[in-house]
């Protein structure tokens, strides 16, 4: 019955990863109405908290975007990548991570991309090496960020006080030597711009040509008032998670009580509650000192984007804890030695669920709770998190697109074949490389949560 049950499961997030959208959702919810109903098992508990930290993180950096804060750190990226374009395969993906960690969205990366492929190719660097990698860059950057809801889902769904403190503790330092190791590895990848018969072939039109080597054009978009006030209100907001993060004690207590979503029964403040009270204040605050319309902020592409990965989140998630609670005996009684023995392999399973649920808050979600039916520890936990940045497997992720679509020289490809294209290599490379020192660190620090 299992196995039926299973096979369910996987053709929900398959068709829905397929119809891409709010597909995943729509079809984690008929799964589940499937689950209730043919099956009769009993609901798990909705994914409540990873929504509201989606919808009040999203919200803020949607704040951020319709103010020009957005702008004022793509024009700082910008600036950074240009100043040693030589170096450009390594420059750009650490100017992209920071970026993207520092945001906790890896769609910031839209802004920065043409910039990569513009100075990679005027510099006949080939560009499918520094835009593959920073695109793996804006990805794994989510993994750590304390802005991110992947990494606020992780924390929740560990419930000890330092749990944020340990993710990004461990998770930023092992995701910074994997884009350095992604980045090695596409270093010489593919022939050099100047050998590449389908750039010298598009060279050959004098049009083409000449906008190749035309004169930098960024840097030249005028800022909104006020873009820097509401990327100072954002710093700030990001600098208050990360103290409540690192140091538990701040959280306030509000007394003994019945736990909720929101406390925990010796009234200490959950961690997801501070980061949803920070975000949605820091919205409010923009909008105040920048007179930016609310109106404006819910017409971003951010605000817009929240809705999908709500819906996404909500609907796979649910059917996935539904399956999880009615089957756990029979799970830890199949995988729970060799889970426990040899955790790093639940990482493989999290790669692979990862590939097809395109969100690594709805993966964390997903997997995680499994991962601790299993009886694995949380410093492993976080050890093998990053695995859930494996979103780039299949390439219909829009950052993805975005990279192909960007590199006029047409060197960043998907493949005949699907899974053969130019992002696989980095990717693979960087998730493993952090995930192994992601273990590495927590067997160094002597991690225990």
């Amino acid at each position: 019955m299992i196995l039926l049950q299973l096979g369910i499961l996987l053709a929900c997030i398959l068709i829905g990863s397929r119809m891409k959208g709010i597909g995943l959702g729509v079809m984690g919810m008929l799964g589940l109405l499937i689950f209730i109903f043919v099956f009769h098992q009993r609901p798990g508990d909705p994914p409540l908290d990873v929504m509201l930290i989606i919808m009040a993180v999203v919200t803020t950096g949607a704040a951020l975007q319709a103010a020009g804060g957005m702008d004022y750190l793509v024009q700082i990226a910008e600036r950074i990548i240009r100043s040693n374009p030589a170096r450009i395969t390594f420059y750009a993906p650490f100017t992209v991570y920071f970026l993207c960690l520092f945001a906790g969205t890896s769609h910031i990366v839209y802004s920065v991309l043409p910039v990569i492929a513009e100075v990679s190719a005027k510099k006949r660097i080939r560009p499918e090496r520094p835009i593959s990698i920073s695109v793996i860059a804006s990805h794994i950057a989510l993994t750590g960020s304390p802005m991110s809801a992947a990494t606020a889902a992780l924390a929740a769904l560990m419930a000890y006080p330092s749990a944020a403190g340990d993710i990004m503790k461990i998770c930023i330092p092992a995701c910074i030597v994997g884009v350095l190791a992604g980045a090695l590895s596409v270093w010489k990848m593919g022939k050099e711009l100047d050998a590449d018969d389908e750039f010298l072939e598009k060279m050959r039109d004098p049009a083409f040509a000449e906008s190749v080597d035309a004169t930098d054009a960024g840097l030249k978009t005028p800022l909104l008032p006020g873009a820097k006030t509401a990327f100072i209100i954002f710093a700030i907001t990001i600098l208050l998670v990360v103290l409540f993060g690192a140091f538990p004690s701040l959280i306030p207590n509000v007394g003994k009580g019945p736990a909720n979503l929101v406390v925990f029964a010796d009234g200490k403040l959950k961690m997801g509650t501070i980061i949803e009270v920070l975000s949605l204040s820091a919205t409010g605050l923009i909008i105040l000192t920048t007179k930016t319309s609310a109106t404006a902020v819910t017409k971003t592409s951010l605000f817009t984007a929240m809705g999908t990965a709500t819906i996404s989140v909500f609907g796979v998630v649910w059917m996935s804890a539904t399956f999880i609670d009615n089957n756990q005996e029979v799970i830890k009684h199949l995988f729970g030695g060799i889970a426990q023995q040899y955790p790093w392999t639940f990482a493989i399973a999290i790669f692979i669920m990862g590939a097809f649920i395109f969100s690594q808050a709805g993966t964390t979600r997903t997997m995680i709770p499994l991962a601790i039916t299993l009886g694995i520890a949380n410093p492993a936990l976080i050890a093998m998190f990053p695995a859930v940045n494996s979103d780039f497997v299949l390439p219909g992720y829009p950052t993805l697109q975005a990279g192909v679509n960007f590199d006029r020289t047409g060197t960043t490809k998907i493949g005949k074949y699907l899974v053969n294209h130019s992002f696989l290599r980095p990717g693979v490379v960087a998730i493993t490389v952090a995930i192994a020192t992601g273990f590495l660190l927590e067997w160094l620090l002597q991690l225990h949560g």
